[in-house]
């Protein structure tokens, strides 16, 4: 797995391993830091101060903290999706079952990963446009993924039906967590039964 997408906006993607773990460091320092404080005091000097790297290290990746968060968004998604494709390998058939380990992923990463809860894969970045529409991606990335495993061609049907469900699953997880700091059971129960009727009706 790449450390960051090459869509992301990187000034200048990491040759060396040296340069690749100070990235790493920069990138973790930021997710922490989003917990603590959030995203308003968010700087980059505070960050190359936590990863106990010179400012000059930050601005040689990220032109200002909103790139900085943005490659955090799209490295939370390549984790996301490394994480779904081990869980897989173990998980049963159906696709009532993958969708299971999609969404227990998603909650285990948002009650978890460092900054999660604030970032996610983009869609909480708070100013600027989206790029890429984080659930888009995250859709693509899981019509690729699954479609295989759902007996289906990844077709623009499929990515549509996913579009749909991530978004559903999206604005309900965030109500889940916003009602209770893990994530409320019932909300979260709900959610993975309208799943469960949504994507019968394409994959059954």
């Amino acid at each position: 797995m790449s450390l960051v997408s090459h869509s992301t906006s990187l000034r200048r993607a990491p040759v060396q391993r040296r340069s690749a773990e100070r990235l790493t460091r920069i990138l973790d320092a930021c997710a922490d830091l989003l917990d603590e404080v959030g995203y308003d005091a968010l700087s980059t000097r505070y960050v190359a101060q936590r990863a106990r790297v010179p400012i000059g290290s930050v601005y040689r990746f990220f032109g200002n903290k909103r790139e900085m968060v943005g490659a955090l968004a799209q490295r939370n998604l390549e984790r996301y999706t490394d994480r779904v494709t081990q869980r897989l390998r173990q998980s049963g058939e159906g696709w009532r079952a993958v969708m299971d380990t999609v969404l227990d992923e998603y909650l285990e990463m948002k009650r978890t990963a460092p900054g999660f809860s604030l970032v996610d894969f983009g869609n909480q970045i708070p100013i600027g446009t989206r790029d890429g529409e984080p659930n888009t991606l995250v859709a693509d990335r899981l019509t690729e993924l699954l479609a295989g495993r759902v007996g289906r061609e990844p077709d623009e049907e499929l990515r549509r039906t996913f579009l749909v469900a991530v978004e559903t699953a999206d604005t309900l997880v965030h109500l889940a967590f916003r009602m209770a700091p893990g994530g409320d059971p019932g909300v979260i129960g709900e959610t993975r039964e309208i799943l469960r009727a949504y994507l019968a009706r394409v994959l059954d």
